[in-house]
């Protein structure tokens, strides 16, 4: 299996870097080289018409393993986990970490807080790049935590992985320099910013897109959301139960005009109506979601069309989702 899961990963980075998805930040092609992905999902769930079916690493099936470990270097969402029938974890789509990765804009030296463990995966791509040190992961699953850390040790790396609640951070670890979630939020919680310092950067999903917050102190940050649309399983394992790349944690097809204008709804959820915010999006030319931003502030935060100060502004919800 060595020399068949090295070339398949190899194809794998190979489409990675054609999607474009390491342009922000090249260097994320050698982690993505070098982490093995089917040491952290020994086994995942494939959606058919009778439910799930599992493919697991120790089948007794020669071709049933094949299957697995070709899976397992797919740039596609992988579900990992259910209860009672519902996705509670999954490892995203490889080319969509490797861009959420690059727009982090980590350099040596810096200190991260990843917000939903996931497989590890994503945490020993951190940890490659900067150190298991300066790596710190937190889920509030311990069953989640704990196969994590088996995963991790058996690829070589060892960050810290917290069992706890995501939307409180981790104030032991702060304070960070980055920090990147891989589960969908509803708010921006204010423990994240105020473990952050000064100028860090805060890459979470929100509102089916990636906001790109700069931190400016503990009560402050502000930033605008990529062009590209992410969906992710909700933090704390709730939400959508559907196995398709929408819950897994993937991007998908090229955005349409009715995608851009459902960002639109969801960013500004009780703050317009969908006939009121759709009159908007056609006065403003049909804007994608990187004409969007928001600002966090003391106790106020909210979301904003080209200008923080401008005359498109909409409050959200409070920082904990």
């Amino acid at each position: 299996m060595g020399a068949d899961a090295v070339a398949a990963r190899a194809a794998l980075v190979r489409e990675i870097e054609a999607s474009g998805a390491f342009a922000a930040d090249p260097r994320w092609r050698e982690a993505f080289t070098a982490v093995p992905r089917h040491l952290f999902v020994p086994y995942y769930y494939v959606a058919t018409v009778a439910g799930y079916e599992r493919r697991w690493g120790e089948n007794p099936d020669p071709v049933a393993r094949e299957r697995w470990l070709r899976g397992a270097y797919e740039d596609t969402p992988l579900a990992t986990r259910l209860r009672d029938g519902e996705l509670v974890s999954s490892s995203s789509q490889p080319s969509l970490m490797a861009l959420m990765l690059a727009e982090l804009r980590v350099e040596d030296g810096h200190r991260v807080l990843e917000i939903g463990a996931g497989t590890g995966y994503n945490a020993a791509l951190l940890a490659h790049r900067l150190g298991d040190d300066r790596v710190t992961t937190v889920d509030l699953d311990p069953e989640i935590t704990e196969s994590a850390r088996r995963h991790l040790d058996a690829a070589g790396y060892h960050p810290v992985v917290v069992t706890g609640d995501g939307a409180r951070g981790v104030p032991e670890r702060a304070p960070f320099d980055r920090v990147i979630a891989t589960c969908q939020l509803g708010a921006v919680p204010r423990a994240w910013i105020a473990q952050c310092r000064p100028g860090a950067r805060v890459l979470v999903p929100l509102a089916t897109g990636l906001i790109a917050l700069t931190v400016r102190d503990a009560g402050h940050a502000e930033g605008t959301f990529l062009a590209t649309a992410a969906y992710f399983v909700p933090l704390r394992g709730q939400g959508r139960t559907d196995p398709g790349p929408v819950a897994l944690g993937g991007v998908p097809r090229p955005a349409r005009d009715d995608d851009l204008f459902r960002f639109l709804v969801t960013l500004t959820r009780g703050a317009l109506e969908p006939p009121e915010a759709y009159a908007l999006w056609r006065r403003e030319g049909m804007p994608g979601r990187s004409r969007y931003g928001i600002t966090v502030e003391g106790d106020r935060a909210w979301a904003w069309l080209d200008d923080p100060a401008g005359p498109y502004a909409w409050p959200l919800p409070e920082g904990r989702p």
